[in-house]
C-alpha cells in the first residue's frame, strides 16, 4: 500500500512542480529524489513496514512477489530518469507532467501486482494505460506520434472491452456474482462454458496488453511512432509490470485448471517467438526492430505463465531486471541518434568506443549470450518449461528462434565495429557515460551471479 499512495502523491506533487520552477535540473532531482523513496517505502514494505493502515476489504494482497516486482520497476525507472531524463525535457514543453504521468503509472504497476479482485486488476491496466495514450502522443507536431497516440488509444480501448467481457463472465459464472479471485478460482466456482468464456477474453485481453501475437499487431506502429524515450519506458517496465499481473491473475485465479488453457498459452508463445523474431530480422529502423524484438522477448516472458512454478517466479523476477536494464540501455544510447537505420551505427566504435561497448554488452545480453544477465533469464524460462515436462518441443522452438535473434542484434554490433561511415555526433555528457557503464556492469554481474538478485530479493521475503 505505501508504493500505491506515494507513487500517487508523488505524481501530483510533481506535477504542481512545474508551476513553481522551470528549472531542467531541479525537476530531474525531484523527480529521482521521489523514486529513490518510492523504493525505501516499498523495501520498508517487504519488511512489514506499513504506513497506511487502511481496510481494504481484502481488495488488495500486498505478498512479496508483487512487492519484489515493484521494486525491479522502481529500480528500472529511476535508471531509466537518471539515463534518459535529457530526452524527456526535449520532447516537450511539459517536462513537469510528463514526470507526473509516469509516477501516476507506476502506481497502476503497483495495483496490478497487488490486486486480489478484478475490480482492481481493470483499475490498475486503466491507470497504467491512460497516462501511456498522453505520453505516446507527447510530440504534438510529429504526425507519427499522433498517429501512434490514437492507434494505441484505439486498440486499448478494445482490449480493455475484451477484459471487462470476460470480467462480466466469470462474475456470471460464480455462485454469488463475486470478483475475487478466490471465488473465481475452480473448487468454488463451476468451470463451466460461461466461466471458461471468460477466461478466454481475459486471456486475449491480457495478451493484448502485453503484445504477445498474434494480439501485437498495434505494437510496432506505437512503439515507433511514440517518442523514443517514453518507447523505451513502455517497452520495458510497463510490459514487465503487467506481464507480474498477468502470471498473478492465472496462477490464483485459473491456476487448479492449468491443463484446460496451457495449450492456449503454448499456442501464443510459438507465434510470439516466431512473428516477433523472423520480423524484427527484416527491419531497417533499429527502433522498429527492437519493437518487434520486445514482441520476442514477451514471447520467452510467457513461458512464466505457461510454468507457474518456482523456475517461472523466480525466473520472471530475473527477466524483469535484465530485459528492462539492456533495453533502457540501448533506447537511451538510440535517444542520442539522429539516424534509427542500421547505417546510423556505422562506425561508432571509433567515435565512441565506450559507447559501443556498453551497447554491445546490452544487445549480447538482449540475445541471451553467456555472461550477461539475458542469458539466465532465457535460461530459467526454458528450465520453468521443462519442469512441466509436456512441452519439450516447445523449448526447442524458442532455442531456434533466439538463435535467429542473434542475427539481428549482431548487425548492429557488426556496423558498430566492421563497417564505416559519416559518424554521428551524440550529445553525450560524462555523467551519462558513467551511468550507462553502471549499468553495463550491473548487467554483466547478474549474468555471473544470477542467484544474487534471487536470493537476496526473492527467497529471504517467501
Amino acid at each position: 500500500m505505501n508504493s500505491i499512495i506515494f507513487s500517487a502523491i508523488w505524481g501530483i506533487v510533481m506535477m504542481f512542480s512545474g508551476l513553481f520552477s522551470k528549472s531542467k535540473r531541479s525537476l530531474q532531482t525531484f523527480a529521482v529524489v521521489g523514486l529513490i523513496l518510492l523504493l525505501v517505502v516499498n523495501t520498508l514494505e517487504l519488511n512489514g513496514d506499513h504506513f497506511f493502515n487502511i481496510d481494504l476489504h481484502n481488495m488488495l494482497y500486498f505478498a512479496p512477489f508483487g512487492l519484489l516486482s515493484n521494486s525491479i520497476a522502481f529500480a528500472s525507472t529511476l535508471i531509466f530518469f537518471l539515463l534518459s531524463s535529457t530526452d524527456i525535457f526535449e520532447t516537450g514543453h511539459n517536462a513537469a507532467e510528463y514526470f507526473a504521468l509516469i509516477f501516476f503509472v507506476l502506481c497502476g504497476i503497483s495495483i496490478v501486482t497487488s490486486f486480489n479482485t478484478l475490480l482492481m486488476l481493470f483499475l490498475g491496466i486503466e491507470i497504467i494505460s491512460i497516462p501511456l495514450y498522453i505520453l505516446t502522443g507527447a510530440a504534438k507536431k510529429d504526425l507519427k506520434s499522433n498517429e501512434a497516440s490514437l492507434k494505441y488509444f484505439l486498440m486499448g480501448a478494445f482490449s480493455t472491452g475484451l477484459m471487462l467481457l470476460g470480467i462480466a463472465f466469470l462474475y456470471g459464472a460464480t455462485p454469488n456474482g463475486s470478483f475475487m479471485l478466490d471465488d473465481i478460482a475452480v473448487g468454488r466456482t463451476a468451470a463451466s462454458p460461461l466461466y471458461m468464456i471468460g477466461l478466454l477474453l481475459l486471456l486475449v485481453s491480457m495478451s493484448f496488453k502485453v503484445s504477445a501475437a498474434p494480439f501485437h499487431f498495434w505494437t510496432p506502429d506505437v512503439y515507433d511512432g511514440a517518442p523514443t524515450v517514453f518507447t523505451s519506458f513502455m517497452a520495458t517496465i510497463v510490459k514487465t509490470g503487467v506481464f507480474i499481473g498477468f502470471i498473478r491473475l492465472f496462477g490464483d485465479a485459473f491456476g487448479q485448471m492449468q491443463s484446460r488453457w496451457q495449450l492456449f498459452v503454448a499456442i501464443i508463445i510459438a507465434s510470439t517467438l516466431f512473428i516477433g523474431n523472423i520480423t524484427a530480422v527484416f527491419q531497417q529502423s533499429v527502433k522498429r526492430m527492437l519493437a518487434y524484438s520486445s514482441i520476442a522477448q514477451a514471447g520467452f516472458m510467457l513461458f512464466a505463465l505457461l510454468a507457474l512454478n518456482n523456475f517461472a517466479k523466480e525466473g520472471i523476477i530475473l527477466y524483469a531486471a535484465a530485459y528492462n536494464l539492456a533495453t533502457i540501455g540501448i533506447f537511451a544510447v538510440l535517444g542520442k541518434m539522429k539516424d534509427y537505420s542500421f547505417e546510423g551505427f556505422n562506425g561508432l566504435a571509433k567515435s565512441y568506443p565506450g559507447i559501443a561497448l556498453v551497447t554491445t554488452i546490452f544487445l549480447l545480453s538482449l540475445a541471451g549470450i553467456p555472461l550477461t544477465a539475458g542469458f539466465f533469464a532465457k535460461y530459467y524460462m526454458l528450465a520453468a518449461a521443462l519442469e512441466t515436462g509436456n512441452f519439450l518441443w516447445l523449448v526447442i522452438f524458442a532455442v531456434a528462434c533466439a538463435a535467429i535473434s542473434v542475427y539481428y542484434y549482431f548487425r548492429i554490433i557488426q556496423a558498430m565495429y566492421f563497417k564505416t561511415g559519416e559518424p554521428q555526433q551524440l550529445k553525450v555528457g560524462i555523467g551519462f557515460q558513467y551511468a550507462l557503464f553502471a549499468v553495463a556492469v550491473i548487467v554483466i554481474v547478474l549474468g555471473i551471479f544470477p542467484q544474487w538478485l534471487i536470493n537476496e530479493l526473492y527467497v529471504i521475503y517467501v
